[in-house]
């Protein structure tokens, strides 16, 4: 029985696999993409950095970006008030790939959009709003900062150098102060400062690379204002700048063609800043001889800085005018401070052992004097004028200073001025009121003739108008009487007489007429 319900077993095995049910797969899916954003985000992030400002005007948190060279790598996450009460702080989170730029000397500021002389900027915060600029910096790295007022002047790292300009008037001059060559901006003012001896102002400034090496042994800089009026001896003189620095001020600069470029000067060369462009074209002349000049008249009009000529040839100029008082006599003087540059006069068949002060004494001793003279009509400025007066004799005073006098002789204007007023006394010293008396009494004389003559006029014109009827009534008889006889004749003869008698007469009456003055003086001799 056992056998016929015995049945031949054998052990199965079930091939069953687990299988993950297709709908776990959308949570996974998104378990791997939130890990792999949180890693990227967290893989991104970069240090978390402070920022201490004045304000926080246009700012916003998760709003307000970092940028630098316009690219974000930076984002304000909170903005609060310092414990001072006076500036706040601004906490941002920078990338990880701004960790390089965060050191001691890495610069921040705020943009936002400005108006000025010099032109617009940040106009695009306009539509995005402030953001904060980075300027890196070297140094150990640190996470907290202050930040700028405003923008530093350079924004990068451009190549170029930097120089120091010297001067006493700073005018409108400061940073950001445009510096152009030829026209072309190539650079700007960094900072200014006072000396050390509070006698002059320093300008940083900063030339970029290719420019820089333009700045040479005989480079002049001067103030290009913009609009250069300038009046002196010579007259009146107009120089025009770019648009920019006649707005704002500027500074220009020019370097000889003969400097080559072994005469490039070396990063923070100093070089003095002139205030015109005329003063940048005067030539320095170091061998000067120095001489005093003391003029009696009045020197309205010369100024320090006037030219010294000789025969119109600038050789030198005034540098220093003074007033003395001597307390014995009571005397005022000028003295009149001057340099004269001998190496402006070439010399011919030069002496080897004569100096160029025994030459000046030389031409001295020739009759070289000093004079003032007008330079310019227009503007009254006075000039000195060497030239030589061979006639004139040397007239020293009694000079105090350290300087050889040199002889003068009066102005033109002095000279005339003087005959004037010589000619002034001479007319004072007549008896005026005397001659004006006897002028009055011969003029009532005069009138008095002149009235008699008319009243003899009036009579002759009727002594004539009664000879006239009479000729007229003798020439009625004589017609009466018969040709050829002897009263006729004689008759005749007296008609001719009385005739030539009255024109005699009409003659007299018209020259008395037109020369009433005759019956004093009598009649000219023609």
């Amino acid at each position: 029985m056992n056998d016929e319900f015995s049945y031949e077993t054998q052990d199965t095995s079930l091939n069953k696999k687990a299988e993950l049910p297709l709908v776990w797969l959308l949570p996974i899916c998104a378990f791997i993409v939130s890990g792999w954003l949180i890693y990227k985000s967290a893989s991104e992030k970069g240090p978390v950095i402070t920022i201490d400002f004045p304000t926080a005007e246009g700012l916003e948190i998760d709003k307000t970006k970092i940028r630098y060279l316009d690219v974000e790598i930076g984002k304000v996450t909170d903005i609060n008030i310092n414990q001072d009460a006076k500036t706040i702080q601004v906490t941002a989170q920078m990338h990880h790939t701004a960790e390089n730029y965060l050191n001691q000397n890495t610069s921040f500021w705020v943009v936002r959009p400005q108006v000025g002389l010099a032109g617009i900027s940040g106009l695009n915060t306009l539509i995005s709003g402030a953001y904060i600029e980075v300027k890196p910096g070297d140094g150990p790295h640190q996470h907290h900062f202050t930040g700028l007022p405003a923008a530093p002047v350079l924004k990068t790292e451009a190549k170029g150098r930097q120089f120091v300009l010297e001067t006493a008037n700073l005018g409108s001059l400061g940073p950001r102060t445009q510096i152009n060559f030829h026209g072309i901006p190539v650079g700007e003012v960094l900072t200014q400062e006072l000396s050390v001896h509070a006698d002059s102002i320093r300008l940083v400034i900063f030339i970029k690379a290719p420019y820089d090496q333009f700045v040479r042994k005989n480079t002049r800089f001067w103030k290009d204002s913009g609009i250069d009026l300038s009046a002196g001896a010579d007259g009146f003189k107009v120089r025009t700048g770019p648009l920019v620095s006649m707005l704002s001020g500027g500074i220009a600069f020019r370097t000889p063609p003969d400097d080559t470029v072994k005469d490039v000067k070396p990063e923070y060369a100093m070089f003095h800043l002139y205030d015109t462009y005329e003063q940048s074209t005067q030539i320095e002349y170091r061998n000067t001889l120095k001489y005093v000049m003391y003029f009696n008249g009045s020197v309205r009009g010369l100024t320090e800085g006037a030219p010294v000529q000789l025969r119109g040839i600038p050789i030198g100029a005034v540098t220093g005018i003074s007033l003395e008082l001597d307390a014995k006599t009571a005397d005022i003087r000028i003295p009149v401070t001057v340099d004269l540059e001998p190496d402006r006069i070439k010399e011919i068949n030069k002496q080897p052992n004569v100096s160029n002060k025994d030459m000046m004494s030389r031409l001295i001793s020739k009759g070289l004097r000093a004079q003032l003279q007008t330079g310019s009509l227009l503007t009254g400025q006075l000039l000195v004028d060497l030239d030589f007066h061979p006639n004139s004799k040397v007239a020293l005073h009694s000079n105090n200073s350290t300087y050889q006098e040199f002889p003068t002789i009066p102005s033109s204007l002095d000279q005339f001025t003087h005959a004037a007023q010589t000619i002034m006394d001479k007319i004072a010293k007549l008896p005026l009121n005397e001659l004006t008396t006897e002028m009055n009494s011969t003029l009532k004389s005069l009138q008095v003739t002149s009235k008699a003559a008319n009243g003899m006029l009036t009579d002759a014109k009727q002594t004539m108008g009664s000879a006239d009827k009479s000729l007229q009534s003798a020439d009625q008889l004589l017609r009466s009487l018969e040709p050829g006889s002897t009263t006729r004749h004689e008759i005749d003869k007296l008609l001719l007489e009385l005739n030539q008698s009255a024109n005699s007469v009409k003659q007299l009456t018209d020259y008395l007429e037109q020369h009433p003055e005759a019956l004093l003086r009598g009649k000219d001799d023609e």
